[in-house]
């Protein structure tokens, strides 16, 4: 490794096939980072020079380690991690089933947990190292229907601030960001009266777009003095206590 590559930054980023995870990747790599850019299937991204596409399914701790293993081989280190693979199974709650509710909670809870524990080891070795989960405003402001997702990111929440009280003293900062509706697959299926009322919830009156958010996350990820810390990426206004 030449010693301008070593001075690039090496992110791993989860669920990267989705809208937010393609949009993260884009700008990573745009801002001369090295991405491994993991997805459930393996057809998400093309390889370059600095887009390594790479298949994880999150809820296997080995296939984690080994993703991470790989990485560190073929990088040399890992500065960043950005827990952001997820999915919705909303019904109400007596009609959801236990499928659901644990499909929801493993990918993005536990998930989130084990790639964390995945990079830490490098990360710790390197007295180095920033930890970025995906939660949501559903986490405090849980919406119908969505019992298993709002448990999830409430979960995430609270792993963000645990997390970052045991490994600020090794350099390592963790925090956690709340993109807002998004213009994804994953919000696709709603109606347009439902997009039109989540606008409305906004004080500017308008979603969020996935080019802000994975630039405010590329930036978040250079930072150094900030940890523990909860970012809402859209206009919402709410008491969080």
């Amino acid at each position: 490794m030449s010693a301008a590559e070593a001075k690039m930054g090496v992110v791993l980023i989860t669920g990267a096939a989705g809208g937010l995870g393609q949009g993260l990747v884009t700008e990573f790599a745009a801002q001369g980072w090295r991405v491994g850019a993991a997805c459930h299937r393996s057809d998400g991204h093309r390889e370059t020079d600095r887009i390594w596409p790479v298949r994880l399914d999150v809820t296997d701790g080995s296939q984690a380690r080994q993703v991470v293993k790989q990485l560190m081989a073929r990088w040399g280190r890992i500065d960043a991690l950005i827990n952001n693979a997820g999915l919705t199974a909303d019904n109400p709650l007596w009609q959801m089933t236990d499928k659901d509710w644990d499909r929801v909670i493993e990918v993005i809870l536990k998930g989130s947990f084990l790639c964390s524990q995945a990079v830490l080891r490098p990360m710790l070795g390197q007295h180095d190292g920033h930890i970025i989960n995906v939660a949501s405003f559903a986490a405090r402001h849980g919406g119908r229907g969505q019992a298993n997702y709002a448990a999830a990111k409430a979960g995430l929440i609270g792993l963000t601030e645990s997390l970052a009280k045991e490994v600020g003293s090794r350099n390592i900062r963790v925090n956690a960001v709340l993109p807002g509706v998004l213009p994804t697959p994953m919000t696709a299926k709603l109606a347009e009266l439902q997009l039109n009322e989540f606008a409305s919830s906004n004080a500017l009156g308008r979603l969020n777009t996935v080019a802000e958010v994975a630039r405010f996350v590329a930036f978040l990820a250079t930072t150094r003095n900030v940890s523990g810390q909860l970012f809402p990426l859209d206009s919402r206004i709410a008491r969080w206590t």
